[in-house]
């Protein structure tokens, strides 16, 4: 910013103030009129020196300037068309997230491990990219690549390159899954102690299933007819995620639990952790693995499916303590016998010393009543027009009829109508059992208290997918090359953890969902000369920008002002 003389053509001189900004279209400097302050002769009557009196003002503007509360004055022009394909609207509420993924220190560790490779691209700069559009705007790897120019980021790359980076990020899973728990551990304070387990599976855009890789088809928990892959995912007592595997889409859920425990401790040097899983991890083999690796565990047990002494100690109302009239709960400390596959592949009888908590929830009692209700409405239906149904679509249903027999080919209903009939019987045993819950631990150390809350943390886990599925949109997956499908659910993963970290620095005062709802609604549009105008702020804004430091209220902001915040995050 100067002052200015221009002489004019009768000879006189005219005096502005201008200031100086670089025109990224036409790509040269060029200034803008800040105060037009009129002819020196004129000046010269009122001022007994204009020009130092200007020039202090310039120095007041300047100062101004560097505040930042000077007015802005802008030069527009009825006549401005719009470039071609030039991306004027930009994401800004990525600034948080690249607070996050720098404090990680993300960019070292690829800068690091791609210093020696001669690649063509920054695999930081891509990485940082499909995080980015991952968790604000999700879709498959084209449309992150198509999305790029909606960030203040570097883009010098093209399609093929970041697919030549998912190689390469596959390459470096365990490392960066590895480097993320060490930064964990060492900067928030990851609390390995008690951990919970959970699966879920994830389908794909294509009919295709690969014999030799993971798409497989299986039971998805989606009920949908594509391949599918599962994945066994770990979680820490704050509710951050810990580490994954992938597994074909054919693995029975239990089998994943063995070989990712294994992992995760010889990886993160975990000594001895309380795993927390519900029913489907509770077998012998995952029991016997527990308590041999030094570990515990916290399981949930059917109890209709349990053995006949169990449910008789169930449904005993001696032992329970009420607490009001909606909770109960007992326990009891129980030597129980449990089926271990042994080294030749035969079940040996092994005996387990157990605490097993039961309680009763009205809730759940109420809930359970609901849900079988409804099925034994579809059993009913079927009785009466049996004719309409076949084993697919009595899948339930069909649990609650006796004698009914179907065609092992067509699935059609053989047994005749009249003998269709519902199993009165079952319904009774069925809704005795309503609201009972049974957890077996080997923690018997602990409370009831302790140990319900310890499974009731579960649901952190559940929601945890429900994320990675709804807001991240993991699914459907896109890419089919296997390195190609590890590197995507390490960029969800990675995604995740981001988000949940963001989540532990707010305190917990907003869901996953609303964090990112705000921070992809902050957003800004060039307008001229560099500057950009906001249109939307709201309290989570208010709440992050205090937490880092960064006003989101501001509505208009220079470019090199928004370069300096982003610069900032990486600083952290």
């Amino acid at each position: 910013m100067h002052l200015k003389r221009t002489k004019t053509k009768n000879g006189r001189i005219h005096l502005s103030i201008v200031d100086s900004y670089y025109d990224k279209e036409k790509k040269y400097a060029r200034q803008k009129t800040v105060e037009s302050l009129g002819y020196l002769d004129e000046a010269e009557k009122r001022y007994d020196d204009p020009i130092a009196h200007f020039q202090q003002r310039v120095e007041e503007l300047k100062k101004a300037k560097k505040e930042q509360k000077e007015p802005i004055r802008l030069e527009l022009s009825i006549d401005d068309k719009l470039a071609k394909e030039k991306a004027y609207r930009k994401n800004f509420g990525h600034v948080i997230l690249s607070h996050i993924y720098h404090y990680l220190g993300l960019h070292t560790f690829w800068k690091n491990r791609s210093h020696r490779r001669k690649f063509s691209f920054d695999a930081n700069i891509i990485f940082k990219l499909l995080i980015f559009t991952r968790l604000l705007y999700p879709g498959s790897k084209y449309q992150s690549f198509e999305n790029r120019s909606l960030f203040f980021e570097r883009n010098n790359f093209n399609l093929q390159d970041v697919y030549r980076a998912l190689t390469f990020f596959n390459e470096k899973k365990d490392d960066v899954l590895k480097w993320l728990h060490d930064q964990i551990t060492e900067k928030y304070g990851r609390d390995t102690s008690r951990v919970f387990y959970d699966v879920t599976n994830y389908y794909f855009e294509t009919d295709t299933v690969d014999e030799e890789d993971f798409r497989r088809k299986g039971v998805s928990k989606e009920h949908r007819p594509n391949p599918i892959v599962q994945m066994g995912l770990f979680m820490d007592n704050q509710g951050i995620p810990i580490t994954y595997q992938l597994f074909p889409g054919n693995t029975n859920d239990c089998m994943t639990y063995r070989p990712n425990l294994k992992k995760m401790k010889l990886d993160y040097g975990i000594k001895r952790a309380v795993v927390v899983a519900d029913k489907g991890m509770t077998t012998g083999d995952n029991i016997w693995y527990t308590l041999s690796a030094k570990d515990g565990y916290v399981f949930s047990m059917s109890v209709r499916g349990a053995n006949k002494e169990l449910k008789d100690y169930v449904i005993n109302e001696t032992g329970y303590e009420w607490l009001g009239h909606e909770y109960k709960r007992k326990s009891r400390l129980y030597p129980r016998e449990i089926q271990v596959t042994a080294k030749n592949g035969k079940k040996v009888t092994k005996q387990v010393h157990e605490k097993q908590v039961v309680f009763w929830s009205e809730k759940y009692a109420k809930k359970a009543k609901y849900e079988r209700e409804k099925v034994l409405q579809k059993a009913r239906a079927l009785i009466e027009r049996p004719g309409a149904y076949k084993r697919a679509t009595s899948i339930g249903a069909s649990s609650y009829i006796k004698n009914i027999t179907f065609d092992k080919k067509t699935g059609e209903i053989l047994t005749p109508k009249k003998q269709l009939q519902l199993d009165e019987q079952k319904i009774k045993e069925q809704e005795a059992l309503d609201g009972y819950y049974v957890l077996i631990t080997s923690e018997y150390k602990e409370t009831d208290d302790a140990i319900i809350d310890m499974y009731r943390g579960l649901w952190r886990i559940e929601e945890t997918f429900r994320v990675t599925k709804s807001d991240l949109e993991a699914r459907p997956v896109y890419v089919s090359r296997k390195e190609h499908i590890e590197a995507h659910f390490l960029t969800c993963f990675v995604s995740l953890t981001i988000i949940r970290l963001l989540e532990l620095e707010m305190e917990g005062k907003f869901t996953v969902p609303q964090l990112l709802n705000s921070l992809r609604k902050t957003e800004c549009t060039e307008i001229n000369q560099n500057y950009y105008i906001f249109d939307y702020y709201d309290d989570i804004l208010e709440k992050l920008g205090e937490q880092f430091q960064i006003d989101f209220s501001a509505r208009y902001r220079r470019l090199g002002e928004i370069k300096k915040i982003l610069a900032q995050t990486k600083k952290r």
